[in-house]
């Protein structure tokens, strides 16, 4: 299942649930896109289990805010936890205390949000992103980190519209619950918060996305409650880190959401604008292809897909990882010891890549000609998206981070992690 970047070509799947009104045109908050998919599943997805989401304006506001807050020892019993219209947070302080806080509807929201639940509050349903040469294999089988409820979206229904990322979501009980070894603390404002299990980080891209101007920013991680923090040390640790109160859960065209097992891109509503459309890709390819490269060694006509399909060996291109020539697919140069192979026109010797276009426009910064491939996985786009996307830090482990494609979440080889294109 393909999927679209413009409103009239999107699939009702890939947005979230609305009452049909076809005379209304909808209104666009803005796009969550799970890194490391080439424009859909492998697999494709059914319902909410999908490779991205179109956040539109709900007919009714669904969205909640904080209201007062108090302490029990029997939370189970509380009026806010039994009655099924509450959205309550209960934060356990002890076996017999806990600080129940309840949230009232709030009219200018609407909120969205995601995990691995495929439970009906879930809008996204998202599983953890295992990079595309790992997928299929039935040895790469690992537990979860991502949350069933790991985060909520808020959008203001009012233009700008702005959207804010809170760690947690609530469950079908409409409730959030942190546990007694979860870090919680009494903020300034007399209000309790606290950090999930692995927590909810967000990265700020610097400066605008769209165009590469400025950098990325740092992660940071977000509060339930919504503030921003320091990293901890370890992804699990119970100790929070250093706030920073001049920060904001604001999303901005091009923050990254990690959830601890995939990291969620966010497009705003004018970066979609600004974006290239799968029509626009599909035309650059189109044009490409029209040149009809011919591969210098087997004389054959070259043809860069627009997706994985089978096709014949000869006509595949692919890449000089270490001189960026591009050719067919032939045994000249190839060394059985260590399967590089020898670049039959500069003589290079390295690894060589299979072509294939970036087909996911959410990924872009720009509408370049695609010139460049990242290493190793040989997938193509922009100058400026591949060499902006090869220095961002993607969190991966307990504490670490690394770079990766965003069309396939392979992790990046060597520096600078691509190659530009000098097709025959």
């Amino acid at each position: 299942m393909e999927e679209n970047s413009t409103d009239s070509q999107r699939s009702p799947d890939d947005q979230a649930p609305q009452i049909e009104n076809p005379d209304v045109e909808p209104i666009v908050y803005g796009e969550l896109v799970i890194l490391g998919y080439n424009g859909s599943l492998e697999v494709p997805g059914k319902g909410r289990k999908k490779s991205k989401l179109r956040l539109l304006k709900r007919p009714v506001p669904n969205g909640v805010k904080r209201s007062k807050n108090y302490v029990v020892e029997a939370p189970q019993r509380s009026f806010a936890m039994l009655d099924p219209q509450k959205h309550s947070i209960s934060y356990t302080l002890s076996r017999d205390r806990t600080v129940i806080q309840e949230c009232v509807l709030d009219p200018n929201t609407d909120m969205f949000q995601v995990g691995r639940s495929s439970d009906d509050p879930i809008d996204f349903v998202v599983m953890d992103t295992i990079p595309g040469e790992k997928r299929g294999d039935p040895n790469h089988v690992r537990q979860s980190t991502i949350s069933r409820f790991a985060c909520r979206i808020l959008v203001e229904r009012k233009a700008p519209f702005t959207a804010r990322v809170y760690a947690a979501g609530f469950d079908s009980s409409k409730n959030i619950f942190l546990g007694e070894k979860a870090s919680k603390w009494k903020n300034g404002n007399n209000q309790w918060d606290g950090l999930t299990t692995n927590g909810i980080l967000a990265l700020q891209h610097k400066g605008s996305f769209y165009g590469a101007k400025g950098v990325c920013g740092i992660w940071r991680e977000v509060s339930v409650g919504g503030d921003i923090f320091c990293r901890r040390e370890a992804r699990s640790s119970n100790q929070k880190g250093h706030q920073f109160a001049e920060e904001t859960n604001e999303l901005h065209d091009g923050t990254l959401i990690d959830l601890c097992g995939a990291t969620l891109l966010w497009r705003s509503r004018e970066g979609l604008k600004n974006s290239p459309t799968k029509e626009d890709l599909e035309q650059l390819v189109d044009a490409l292809n029209a040149g009809r490269p011919q591969c210098p060694v087997g004389l054959n006509t070259l043809v860069l897909p627009r997706k994985q399909t089978q096709m014949p060996a000869d006509k595949v291109p692919y890449v000089y990882l270490k001189c960026g020539h591009v050719q067919g697919y032939h045994q000249w140069g190839r060394n059985e010891e260590n399967q590089n192979r020898t670049c039959p026109v500069c003589f290079k010797s390295g690894g060589v890549a299979r072509l294939m276009m970036g087909m996911e426009p959410a990924f872009y910064v720009d509408k370049g000609v695609p010139s460049y491939a990242f290493n190793p996985c040989g997938h193509i786009a922009s100058e400026a998206t591949v060499k902006y996307w090869v220095s961002v830090p993607i969190p991966c482990g307990n504490s670490g981070s690394m770079a990766i494609c965003p069309f396939c979440a392979v992790r990046i080889h060597g520096y600078p992690g691509y190659v530009k294109l000098i097709w025959p």
